[in-house]
């Protein structure tokens, strides 16, 4: 690598290069900048401590040019130092960190200022170099290239990032005709490949091997690879989430944007910066990021994920590689998307794993043995250094390993031979160390390992392998090691140097066994593990990476039984820090969110832990149902709300049931489900009025005027909304029409009365139909300005949106109905801003109204390319969120278009599925469009177009 590269430009970039580097020198993850520019920072940029327990130390970094003669002066050195003197605690250490070339003078003066100070808190102070930065550099590639990504030809060969993707040891046999189809997917013509097999059955393995015969052929054009496992313990990843995979792929990627808050948005932002180069992604593990069998098997539920996949499919100049236990439901049928099933080991290659690990005995009885468990990878990778290490090799006695069962599938195989593994083992130290990654859901940090090995020893769990038996502890890894079970970190992220893993399979079964067997062990190692994290992240966390941190601490307080103090003290004051929703509002950290919510669940998503009081419980359930409705899993968010309105009943907390129920409409609303989105309205409006707070007798009225509306239920929907107006101007004489969401949602119900049968707004239409547009345009201008104004405050994206898609609306009405020629300027204008407010407003529900709408003025102005680039949209968004209605109106648009382009038999399955949805919703406002669409096809097939 050529190491001959300039020191930043920038002060900020620069301070980032030291915070980064020091952390390494000092082997402390924690440290950090100083404040921020502006602020008073006593002369230290970085902080940090070298080691746990030690005092700070400091570093200050200053920018100067690598022109001879620009260096630091004695007076800046002084100034400096004394400024960090004044640093609380005091320092024991002050380096001055320069881009400036070393220079023996400075060095000199330096070396007088640590001897000539006196007096209290005075410390050693060092120098620094640009010379010496990148000498330090040199032993750290993967943080030179972070820092240096944009300097092309820096480096011979692409950046790399695979220290995340899990090791897998050397022994691997067969798989040729997999590795032949990862070549040719690598050449071009496949976006996305995907190896589909039960755990353990050599996925990560035959990807490892084909990434290390890529590297030997000089990584064949790929400009960056990029690999992330995902796997967690077990099988249950209810909470799984992205949120530490895309916050390190975008920083890793060059994203220098604002903060983005929506999932959504992440991950095409990922896809769009994956497509930059030719990239080779590597998905390890997806599977807890995908739904289990069932309604929805294999579809990815997160967000972030599933939209860089979508995205990736569709267009990709490099290759995207999966490894899952479930097909990607997302991505199936798709022209660019290959799905693998990665079967089992032939009997040949499984004989010749066993060889290759060191079994003897005939090749029938190696066969035989391989075909016991069933090919299975990690099974037979277990059973034959168990036969070497126990059974001298000898294949003939593999029944004395485990009793086999022929119905055994996936993991079981493995965990028969685990089950050898502890009774050899007895309850020696080995045992203990894998009882201690059974209390991890990934990788070990070697902190986290030393804070549960620390004195005093925790019965059952550390005795015998804690702090001091160092020697007992080596050896205990290295036979664990030898057997395959335990995995050192290997290059890549240096933080993660003494790092320990092992197989999902094998945490999961060894911490099941901790579990059951000594469960006082496993609450005191969890205890450990809460304390340890809550006492190494900030106490207010900016960030999500030092907030993941106090995410991991709720996880294991709540295992440890500190289940209240978990809610109070981390989740609720530093997590959620109050009412700020700092981690949702600011960070969009929704997937960790539900994560730490789970925690606090007995059951998902209906019981909370009974240690909390039944208004947290309560506040919890309610809690679940937003995450889940904003991560677009709608259908699971529809349980804990129910459950979360129940008990605000119980409570009789009208206010807050009121409003629960008004949020369980809009969400059956969404799902489709029209009649319960109606009872609910019906129950929010009882609930309102109970509580007298005229606010939510307002929000909730409107809540059901909507789902009447859909409902096909007109004038009852139209006497909901005004009653709702005329409580508001009541409450709020300032503002006489309703406003935000409700006024939309109203002016909705104006133009949808009005407009013709086919809700296309064609000309034609008549009076009536005019004079709603003008009606709702004149709303529509005061819904805008209220929404401007909000925006001073960080609020109003969603009301300036919506005002604009009712102004959009309502102009192309009135040019529809012009005597004059058509303009459709005005509208489109419109829409387009209403387009781009929806998607900078991430309100998923939301989002589907701004395409649909354009998509109709696009056909209408015969751009039906444009038209069906946005239905297609709608459709992405209505059909990964279960949004029936929104589904509906997309298939509806679909056969509008498909009419005017003269296709009617490209229109028939869309109003086919149109009618089917309108029926099985109770869609009722729809029912007229369907009955007129279906008279249209009934005309003479050879009719096009409408006018």
């Amino acid at each position: 690598m050529n190491y001959d590269i300039p020191p930043p430009a920038g002060w900020e970039d620069f301070e980032d290069l030291c915070r980064d580097l020091w952390a390494l020198l000092w082997d402390d993850p924690d440290t950090r900048k100083h404040g921020r520019r502006g602020q008073p920072q006593a002369g230290v940029d970085v902080y940090g401590r070298p080691q746990r327990g030690s005092k700070w130390k400091g570093v200050q970094c200053k920018l100067k040019s690598q022109l001879a003669g620009t260096q630091l002066t004695r007076v800046e050195i002084l100034a400096e130092v004394k400024k960090a003197r004044k640093f609380k605690p005091a320092l024991a250490g002050f380096t001055l960190a320069t881009t400036a070339p070393r220079d023996v003078g400075v060095e000199a003066i330096v070396r007088e200022v640590t001897v000539e100070q006196l007096g209290a808190n005075s410390f050693p102070v060092s120098v620094f170099f640009w010379d010496d930065i990148l000498d330090r550099l040199k032993g750290h590639e993967g943080l030179l290239r972070r820092h240096y990504e944009h300097w092309r030809g820096m480096a011979k060969g692409p950046r790399i990032a695979i220290a995340k993707l899990p090791a897998t040891g050397e022994t691997f046999v067969a798989r040729e005709e997999e590795l032949a189809r990862l070549d040719a997917a690598w050449a071009g013509g496949t976006n996305v490949i995907s190896f589909v097999a039960l755990g353990g059955a050599g996925k990560s393995a035959l990807i490892n091997r084909w990434l290390g015969r890529l590297q030997e052929d000089g990584w064949r054009g790929a400009e960056r690879v990029l690999g992330w496992s995902f796997y967690s313990q077990g099988t249950d990843a209810t909470g799984a989430s992205s949120e530490a995979f895309t916050e390190y792929a975008l920083d890793w990627l060059g994203y220098k944007g604002e903060a983005i808050t929506s999932p959504w948005k992440k991950g095409e932002v990922l896809a769009g910066l994956v497509r930059e180069a030719r990239t080779l992604l590597v998905l390890d593990g997806l599977e807890p990021l995908q739904h289990p069998p069932g309604a929805q098997t294999g579809r990815i539920k997160d967000p972030a994920v599933a939209a860089l996949v979508r995205e990736l499919a569709a267009d990709n100049p490099g290759l995207c590689l999966i490894t899952t236990r479930l097909r990607v439901a997302d991505i199936a049928g798709r022209p660019g998307a290959v799905a693998v099933d990665l079967e089992r080991l032939p009997a040949a290659a499984g004989a010749e794993l066993l060889r290759r690990l060191g079994v003897n005995g005939s090749e029938k009885e190696l066969q035989a043995a391989s075909e016991e468990r069933h090919g299975h990878g990690l099974a037979l990778t277990l059973l034959g250094t168990y036969l070497r290490e126990v059974l001298e090799g000898d294949v003939r006695r593999r029944l004395e390993a485990a009793v086999l069962d022929a119905a055994i599938e996936g993991g079981e195989h493995a965990e028969n031979v685990m089950t050898s593994y502890e009774r050899w083992f007895g309850p020696g130290p080995e045992i203990k160390v894998l009882h201690l990654l059974g209390l991890f859901d990934r990788l070990a940090e070697p902190k986290a390992l030393a804070t549960l090995r620390a004195e005093p020893e925790i019965s059952e769990l550390t005795e015998g392998i804690g702090a001091g038996k160092e020697r007992a502890w080596s050896l205990a890894l290295a036979r664990l090691r030898q057997a395959r079970l335990v995995t050192a970190a290997e290059n890549g992220d240096t933080r993660d140097a003494g790092a320990l893993d092992a197989h999902p399979l094998v945490r999961e079964h060894f911490g099941a066994r901790l579990r059951e067997s000594a469960p006082e062990a496993w609450r005191a190692g969890n205890e450990r593990l809460y304390e340890h994290y809550r006492r190494v992240a900030p106490e207010r966390p900016g960030t999500l990476e030092e907030m993941l941190r106090l995410y991991a601490a709720v996880v294991h307080g709540c295992r440890a039984g500190r289940i209240q103090e978990a809610f109070d003290e981390v989740y609720w004051r530093r997590i959620r820090q109050g009412n700020e929703a700092l981690n949702i509002k600011k960070l969009g950290a929704f997937g960790a969110e539900l994560t730490a919510l789970t925690a606090f669940f007995d059951r998902p998503w209906d019981r909370p832990s009974a240690q909390l009081s039944a208004a947290k419980q309560a506040w919890l359930l309610n809690a679940a149902g937003f995450v889940l409705r904003a991560l677009g899993r709608l259908p699971e968010a529809v349980q804990p709300m129910r459950a979360g309105l129940d008990a605000l009943i119980v409570k009789e907390d009208w206010k807050e049931a009121a409003a629960s129920a008004s949020n369980l409409s809009e969400l059956t609303l969404t799902l489709g489900d029209v009649a319960g989105a109606v009872a609910a309205g019906e129950e929010s409006v009882e609930l309102a009025d109970r509580s007298g707070n005229m606010s939510q007798r307002t929000i909730t009225r409107t809540a059901l005027a909507d789902a009447l509306h859909q409902a096909g239920r007109w004038e009852e929907s139209a006497t909901a909304f005004r009653e709702a107006e005329a409580i508001q101007v009541k409450m709020q004489p300032v503002y006489p029409r309703l406003y935000s969401v409700q006024g939309y949602q109203y002016c909705d119900l104006l133009l949808g009365r009005a407009e013709p049968e086919d809700g296309s707004g064609l000309e034609g239409a008549g009076t009536p139909y005019r004079k709603a547009c003008e009606k709702v345009r004149e709303r529509a201008i005061e819904l805008v300005r209220l929404g401007q104004q909000f925006l001073g405050r960080g609020l109003g994206l969603l009301d300036t949106a919506l005002g604009h898609l009712c102004l959009g609306r309502a102009c192309l009405g009135l040019a529809l109905t012009a005597s004059a020629a058509r303009d459709f300027r005005p509208a489109a204008e419109h829409l387009d801003r209403a387009v781009d407010g929806l998607r900078q407003a991430a309100q998923e529900d939301d989002l589907p109204r701004g395409p649909l709408a354009r998509a109709a003025l696009r056909r209408l102005a015969s751009d039906f390319p444009a038209a069906a680039a946005d239905l297609r949209e709608v459709q992405e968004i209505a059909e990964r969120g279960s949004m029936r209605l929104h589904e509906a109106d997309a298939h509806l648009e679909w056969t509008r278009l498909h009419l005017a382009t003269g296709d009617p038999a490209a229109a028939r399955p869309h109003l086919d599925r149109a009618a089917e949805l309108v029926r099985a919703c109770g869609y009722g406002r729809r029912e007229r469009e369907v009955a007129w669409l279906e008279r249209r096809l009934a005309e003479s097939p050879a009719q096009t177009g409408v006018s």
